[in-house]
Parts: C-alpha cells; sequence; structure tokens
C-alpha cells in the first residue's frame, strides 16, 4: 500500500533536520503496531510517502491513526505549538501487482530527486539507512508481493541504478534459493 500525509501550512519544513529526528522517532516508536509495517518511506518539505503492508483493512485504519497522533503530537512538542499538524486523513492507494509495487517504491524513493533535483540517496528517506539502522525503524515485509512477488515485475524505472534495486529488504532478508524437483 502506498500512502501520502500532507501536513497544514503552519507545519515547518519536515526536511529539517530536527523535524526529520522526530518522524524518524516516531517510526521507531510505531514499528508493526496494529499490524501495520512502514517498509519504504520519504519525508518531503510539506509532505510524506510511505510504502507500508499492513494485516487487513482494520490494522491499516488504526495503525496509520495511531502514527499520525505520534507524529503530530511530537511535532507539535517540537514546534510549541498545538493545533492540527496533518491537512486532512491520509491518501492510501492499494498495490495490486508486482509492477505496480514496483512503481509505488520507485516513486517513494525517488520523490527528492523530482521535487528538489537531488541526486544520489535521499538522507531523508529510508534509502540513506544501512542495514542496522533499517532494522531498527523498519519492518520486514511479510506479503508474498513485497517478499518476492516484485521480482515479477515487468518493467523497473528506467532511473533505478544497480546499486538502488533491487530493494534494501530483499539484501537484508534474501529468500531462500529456489530448489528444482
Amino acid at each position: 500500500m502506498q500512502v501520502t500525509l500532507s501536513v497544514g501550512g503552519q507545519v515547518w519544513n519536515l526536511r529539517s533536520r530536527r523535524c526529520f529526528e522526530t518522524i524518524e522517532a516516531c517510526l521507531v516508536a510505531a514499528r508493526e503496531r496494529f499490524g501495520l509495517r512502514v517498509i519504504e518511506f520519504t519525508v518531503l518539505g510539506n509532505h510524506l510517502h510511505l510504502v507500508v503492508e499492513a494485516d487487513n483493512d482494520e490494522a491499516l485504519s488504526r495503525g496509520m491513526q495511531g502514527l499520525n497522533i505520534r507524529i503530530a503530537r511530537a511535532l507539535n512538542r517540537l514546534m510549541e505549538r498545538r493545533g492540527r499538524v496533518f491537512a486532512d486523513h491520509y491518501h492510501s492507494r492499494l498495490l495490486r501487482s508486482p509492477t505496480e509495487l514496483v512503481n509505488a517504491i520507485a516513486y517513494v524513493l525517488g520523490n527528492a530527486a523530482h521535487h528538489y533535483g537531488e541526486a544520489g540517496h535521499d538522507r531523508f528517506s529510508s534509502r540513506a539507512y544501512t542495514a542496522p539502522r533499517r532494522q531498527e525503524i523498519l519492518s520486514r515485509p511479510r506479503s508474498w508481493l513485497l517478499r518476492s512477488g516484485w521480482r515479477r515485475a515487468r518493467t523497473v524505472p528506467q532511473w533505478l541504478t544497480a546499486n538502488a534495486w533491487p530493494p534494501p529488504w530483499v539484501q537484508q532478508h534474501p529468500l531462500p534459493p529456489r530448489q528444482n524437483s
């Protein structure tokens, strides 16, 4: 599932070091709560993009509500303010095929390059993490689509280079080799 969270106009730029560290701490605290798992993410100036996996619709709803509340309270505390942080309810899109998943991950991880023209790994995204740090913040996927189904994608976006693909969680948790029968 691809999720977008947009913040209101009174909220600071989320790509500041302090805001990013606050959001990162919230992701750690909310890791795998209510059956929601964050697999990849990127933080932009006024919104966040996430690739998440949920056990069911209720897990998605409760997990996102908990994450939104956690982030909103932490950002309000940081900015010494009260009130709404998020402009609206989160927007989600179900990823049904390997190609949709690969394109969504490319979109999420490549969004800073699109918006800011940054090359290389975006330091405000999950792509910048090393393996030990990824394990602290992000969850290991459980669904077939995220664990191995992505390999069946018809195309991989051209901008993804050899050092940006396959997805980091595959390098971190490789699948056992296929057995020929």
